[in-house]
């Protein structure tokens, strides 16, 4: 009858969806496996790069230097593995050095916690930066154990470790395009996590600035409110019950201020 007629168009049609989507799973990995031996040619590696990690340095006139780390595995992004550093070594616009400092920080942790390598580093940037991402394997007797390159910006050129020219690799190549894309993604976390902790330096500044506020209750109040502009929505009362009556009149004492126009100057 028709009622069965139309279950049975219901299964056919839900069969025929799961069958397409587990050709498109396979296609997938069809792919992914096709870009690791594209890689592992084109590097000549040893073996296939399932695991590769890249980095970038980011900051802004040498002002709250960060760096970031983003992990793809089987040739995709692996999000719970991205990692972001705060520069603890380097004073200044230091690129080469924050290089070292964070590879050498990355693999001697990993070392330390047993954790298996990367198959393949690469760091943005040309000779300079591989060359400090290279002294920093050596120095942790890593080298030869993590293959690693260089990929420069200006013309997209790869370079490898003692060598002055960069390894040609076809413009097309689907190496070259995932190297580009983890650049890309590696350069959009930085930069996100720049931002966010040039932010967060900005608002700390705001509010230690404060005569009579001190540091330990600015970060008492930022770390809670996350904000200055959430801060100056509490109440006095709110306030007070914070940091207390004396700190709370500093405060909206300094908000009022700030709210309050200045006379032009003649």
């Amino acid at each position: 009858d028709k009622r069965k007629l139309l279950e049975l168009s219901i299964k056919n049609v839900l069969y025929l969806r799961k069958e397409k989507e587990s050709m498109n799973e396979k296609s997938k990995d069809v792919n992914e496996v096709r870009i690791m031996e594209q890689i592992k040619k084109d590097l000549r590696l040893t073996e296939l790069p399932k695991h590769i990690e890249c980095f970038d340095n980011s900051n802004f006139q040498g002002d709250n230097p960060v760096s970031a780390m983003v992990c793809f595995r089987n040739a995709k992004p692996s999000k719970k593995d991205y990692r972001y550093y705060h520069v603890k070594t380097v004073v200044g616009p230091n690129d080469f050095d924050t290089m070292y400092e964070v590879v050498t920080r990355r693999y001697r942790r990993l070392v330390e916690e047993g954790t298996s390598l990367p198959q393949l580093v690469i760091v943005d940037g040309g000779k300079g930066q591989l060359s400090m991402a290279v002294k920093a394997l050596k120095d942790l007797n890593l080298w030869g154990q993590i293959p690693v390159i260089g990929i420069a910006k200006r013309l997209e050129e790869i370079y490898v470790p003692n060598d002055p020219l960069p390894l040609y690799i076809d413009k097309k190549s689907e190496s070259l395009r995932l190297f580009q894309r983890m650049r890309d993604e590696v350069h959009r976390f930085g930069i996100t996590f720049h931002r966010k902790t040039r932010d967060d330096a900005t608002l700390k500044t705001e509010l230690t600035d404060v005569k009579g506020l001190g540091p330990v209750t600015a970060d008492k109040l930022l770390n809670k409110f996350k904000s200055v502009k959430k801060i100056r929505e509490l109440t006095e009362a709110q306030l007070i019950a914070e940091i207390g009556k004396a700190k709370t009149k500093v405060l909206l004492t300094y908000f009022d201020q700030q709210e309050t126009p200045s006379t032009p100057a003649n």
